[in-house]
């Protein structure tokens, strides 16, 4: 029987052990153990499916894989170190000497360094569009490029690809859609519905929700995962069974959180328009998105991530995150506590101004990462950051 998805992500767990335990047990071995020769060789020809070594697999992340496929209606996956390790072996696993990605400017930093200081060191290059430019993808691919990738709701302007759209240009060019599917989460998108071929989370974030652990994890088709699987299995980026364990309980609440996060989230982006030092709020169930429509047609509820412009540019910006008593300043999100960050000022300080102009990144963004705290006292915290 098929079931709804808080069920599944409840519900679907590995076998229980001799002890009829009701909640899974933590497989903590670095190894396993075969009956004799002929079970181990089996094992290791893969004629048999079974755990060999916590670096392949292991039951506790064999679990919290399962969920994230049956969740993105995935056909395989693999678990993660973090999410960046995650993003790094995809291209590792499925791009070669000489290919070419095509990819939207607005991505995380740490995978924009991926695409211009590592890959090249292989001969891969990356052409970029803007996310007001998707017109312009097909002029910049190549009889060479094989990726097309994208983030969505972007980090950390909270711009909206239009997933149907990049579906269809992946098809028509024979490319590989990769979106990182971070920020939404599967509970609020399916890339997959709308042609993505792999699927990548940073489960770090909101699929933990209480910043405790790292992981990342890539699902997606199974010919492809098991390249990725293969690249990983010997690369050694693998998740630990006890980080698995946490993430795969987390997974129980996923829906129940990211519902009231989005609902916090939305009275927040609803307060900062009215507010008189705030130039702009971006959030991508406000009308006032650029991309309201996709958003809507794509997403379940419009994420906890707000970017908002506070006048005064990297100064005032400066000011408003100390001036902040409630919210945590961190460069983490998809928290239980709600988190502000000041881009331009720290994570993409390094960057120059066209360069953070490109991402969507001006001297006076900042992020918030909106909790489960009582979305008043959250509203009220900002207010006197922004009234000083």
């Amino acid at each position: 029987m098929k079931h709804h998805f808080e069920t599944e992500a409840i519900r679907s767990q590995t076998e229980k052990s001799q002890f009829s335990e009701h909640s899974v047990p933590l497989y903590l071995t670095s190894s396993f153990v075969f009956d004799d020769a002929e079970d181990m060789r089996a094992s290791f020809a893969e004629e048999k499916e079974k755990n060999l070594y916590s670096r392949f697999s292991n039951p506790n992340t064999t679990e919290f894989v399962n969920k994230i496929v049956a969740m993105e209606k995935a056909e395989g996956g693999y678990a993660f170190a973090t999410g960046m390790a995650a993003v790094f072996s995809t291209f590792g696993a499925l791009l070669n000497a000489g290919d070419h990605v095509v990819s939207c400017r607005s991505v995380f930093g740490s995978t924009h360094t991926l695409f211009t200081k590592y890959l090249p060191k292989w001969n891969i290059e990356t052409s970029y569009f803007r996310v007001n430019e998707v017109d312009k993808i097909e002029s910049l691919i190549q009889p060479n490029t094989k990726i097309l990738y994208a983030e969505t709701p972007t980090n950390p302007a909270v711009d909206i690809l239009d997933l149907e759209l990049l579906g269809q240009l992946a098809k028509k060019h024979n490319l590989l859609l990769v979106i990182d599917n971070c920020f939404a989460t599967p509970y609020l998108q399916n890339p997959i519905d709308f042609g993505a071929d792999i699927v990548i989370h940073s489960a770090t974030k909101l699929i933990d929700g209480q910043g405790r652990v790292l992981g990342g994890v890539a699902v997606g088709k199974s010919a492809l995962i098991r390249e990725i699987y293969l690249f990983s299995r010997n690369t050694g980026p693998a998740m630990s069974p006890f980080n698995a364990w946490v993430l795969s309980k987390s997974l129980e609440t996923l829906a129940v959180r990211v519902e009231k996060h989005c609902e916090n989230a939305l009275k927040v982006a609803e307060f900062l328009e009215t507010h008189p030092k705030v130039n702009l709020v971006k959030y991508p169930f406000l009308k006032s998105h650029p991309q309201y429509k996709i958003a809507k047609k794509q997403m379940l509820l419009g994420g906890n991530i707000i970017a908002f412009e506070v006048q005064g540019g990297i100064e005032k910006g400066r000011n408003f995150l100390n001036a902040v008593a409630l919210c945590s300043l961190s460069a983490n999100l998809g928290d239980t506590r709600t988190i502000v960050t000041h881009p331009a000022s720290t994570t993409h300080s390094k960057l120059s101004l066209e360069d953070r102009l490109e991402s969507g990144i001006t001297d006076g963004l900042v992020r918030v990462s909106v909790g489960l705290e009582h979305v008043n006292d959250i509203i009220n915290d900002l207010k006197q950051a922004l009234d000083l």
